[in-house]
This record gives C-alpha cells, sequence and structure tokens, in this order.
C-alpha cells in the first residue's frame, strides 16, 4: 500500500512536500523507529481515546506515552484508550495499527502534544506498517493547523 489515499490526498491538499522512509515490516512505534534509523521522539504517533462525545485522537512523539489521567483533567473529559481492533472502520484504507497522526483528515477531533510542534523533522505512520512519511515540522503544524495543543505525554 504504502501510503493510504486520505493521507495522499491531504498532502497533496496542502501542498506538503514528502518523502517515504520504506523500513522492515514493524509492529510498534519503538520497532519502526530503529529499523527506520530515526530518533523516536521524531516520530508523530496517534492514540485513539474515546468518550459519550466521540472518538479523538492524541499526537505524541513515539518515545513517550499518553498521560490518561493529564488528559482526563485537562480536557475535562472521561476518556478511555480505544482497543487496536475498534480502530479498522476508523481507518478503513489504514492497516490496523498503522495510524496516521492525522485526525482532522479522518474527521477525528485531534489533540497535539506541545513537544511535537519545535521540531524540524517529523515522520509518521504512512497506513501501513512498512513506510514512513517525512516532512518538514513546519508542514507537519500545517497539517493539523487548528487543533488544540497541550501536555498529554510523559516518559515511562
Amino acid at each position: 500500500m504504502a501510503i493510504a489515499d486520505t493521507v495522499k490526498d491531504l498532502l497533496t491538499q496542502k501542498s506538503v512536500a514528502y518523502d517515504m522512509v520504506t523500513h522492515p515490516h514493524t509492529g510498534s512505534s519503538h520497532e519502526t523507529a530503529e529499523a527506520a534509523h530515526v530518533l523516536e521522539d521524531h516520530i508523530a504517533k496517534a492514540v485513539i481515546v474515546k468518550d459519550d462525545a466521540g472518538y479523538a485522537m492524541i499526537v505524541v512523539p513515539a518515545s513517550l506515552y499518553v498521560e490518561m489521567k493529564h488528559v482526563r483533567k485537562e480536557l475535562d473529559r472521561d476518556l478511555q484508550l480505544v482497543e487496536e481492533d475498534e480502530l479498522t472502520g476508523l481507518f478503513p484504507d489504514c492497516e490496523t495499527g498503522a495510524v496516521p497522526p492525522l485526525g482532522p483528515a479522518y474527521q477525528i477531533e485531534t489533540f497535539l502534544d506541545e513537544s511535537l510542534t519545535s521540531l524540524a523533522n517529523v515522520y509518521f505512520e504512512s497506513g501501513d506498517h512498512e513506510h514512513l512519511i517525512h516532512i518538514n515540522g513546519d508542514d507537519f503544524k500545517k497539517l493539523l493547523s487548528g487543533v488544540r495543543h497541550g501536555h498529554f505525554s510523559h516518559e515511562e
């Protein structure tokens, strides 16, 4: 697949230049960083949560974890993590677990961790487990313009 149609459409619509980083099949962000020879804190990963209002996406560096207690307090919502098998319907053009951190492209409310806003280069899932998309940091912010920023992550 290489790149999900929804992702490709957004990149084209926003005139964002990108290149693809191919790597062996991986099952986690940590494995992806190692296989692609990319710094883990430069990979933006999507964590899907939900509450009575619906689904939401929290975008954090792959090197960090979403701090649910802090997220609930900051957003004043009772958000819960979504199981991976529930994601198929939300991202129909992506392989299970290879979720691009571009919630607006999928009409999903999105929250961006502040730590990703100062990077010169950002990498993220293309929609499969063998390709990362590489763009510059300003373009990443352009793709996620209008989403709420905050501090949603912590180190393990």
